[in-house]
């Protein structure tokens, strides 16, 4: 069951990257992107992970060492609940950086291997994106765009 929900926790994730991705104009896609609850069924996993290691989930939080983690992640829910924890905000940041993007009128098409970046590895997709966002507002005035109608 465990490696069902591990799998799950990304699958609960996947259509609001796919949208952002394939369908970043469609209003839809703008309305579930600014929503922070499109994380809720992915943090409502990371419960059930984190339930039964609670007490190893907090030795490892409260007093980080690279030991107790390895400890941690050795167990199947504790490698679960971080990496639904993961998957979570992960998920927060691709909004925000999709978000962002339309906001500077950044192209969908430059966007959409950001994301993808992001989704695989969101400690190097961050700076890629953050490296775009400065030149695209480099010299320019930044301007809201304006809603869709």
């Amino acid at each position: 069951m465990t490696g069902f929900l591990f799998e799950l926790t990304f699958f609960l994730a996947a259509p609001v990257w796919l949208l952002m991705i394939f369908a970043p104009r469609w209003r839809g896609t703008e309305r579930l992107a600014a929503s922070p609850l499109t994380v809720l069924p992915v943090l409502a996993l990371w419960a059930v992970f984190a339930a039964p290691v609670l007490p190893a989930l907090w030795a490892a939080v409260s007093s980080p060492d690279i030991d107790v983690f390895r400890d941690l992640t050795a167990l199947a829910d504790g490698a679960g609940a971080l990496w639904a924890q993961v998957i979570a905000w992960d998920l927060l940041l691709g909004q925000w950086m999709y978000r962002e993007s339309r906001r500077l009128s950044i192209s969908p098409l430059l966007m959409a291997p950001v994301l993808l970046l992001t989704i695989l590895l969101s400690p190097v997709g961050l700076p890629v994106f953050l490296a775009v966002r400065a030149l695209r507002t480099t010299g320019k005035e930044r301007r809201p765009v304006p809603a869709p109608a």
